[in-house]
């Protein structure tokens, strides 16, 4: 299965093949996770969206048409899980680390403190973390999922609105003021 695309995986889960299911979940679940926890700031209610994600994929796989990459339409399942939650609970939480267990080494995000770097060097690593996530959470909805999309994620600004469904236009404005705001507030922190 390894051999085959995601957009391949996905028309073969559309026919109930669970093979490819399962290899979707492998290539997908530490990224949907990542994204779910910067989004949620809850390590179990992350765990909880984004396994949900996987099941609204294996029940609604027929409806992917192919016009996007399967990663956007994905993400779009997932993010729209995400802010369903957030409106059903109506309160905010810490956002975690931007990088979660289990994630590839090589992937975007903030990495733990090496056991070399000594205290001092983890200690301001944290309060650096701390403060991203302090500003995150202040800024918009759209703002954050539009920068977090684009830095954890490497998702174009076209792949963003797709997931945000809105205009390419409106994900790069989402990103601007997003990055903009998140730099006033860490700079007056």
């Amino acid at each position: 299965m390894a051999e085959f695309s995601d957009e391949e995986l996905c028309q073969s889960v559309a026919k109930g093949d669970r093979e490819a299911f399962e290899t979707l979940v492998e290539r997908h679940q530490a990224r949907a996770y990542r994204l779910a926890c910067s989004v949620l700031g809850n390590e179990a209610e992350a765990r909880d969206v984004s396994q949900d994600a996987f099941i609204r994929l294996y029940e609604s796989a027929h409806r992917f048409d192919g016009r996007s990459r399967f990663s956007t339409w994905f993400y779009r399942v997932l993010v729209n899980l995400c802010i369903d939650y957030k409106r059903r609970d109506k309160w905010w939480r810490k956002m975690l680390p931007l990088a979660g267990p289990g994630d590839d080494p090589d992937a975007p995000g903030v990495d733990p403190p090496s056991p070399e770097e000594g205290p001092e060097i983890a200690a301001m690593l944290e309060q650096s973390t701390g403060k991203l996530r302090e500003a995150l959470e202040r800024i918009s909805p759209n703002q954050r999922i539009a920068v977090l999309l684009q830095a954890q994620e490497g998702l174009t600004s076209r792949e963003i609105a797709e997931v945000l469904k809105c205009s390419e236009a409106t994900a790069r404005v989402h990103i601007h003021r997003g990055l903009a705001q998140l730099r006033k507030l860490l700079k007056d922190q």
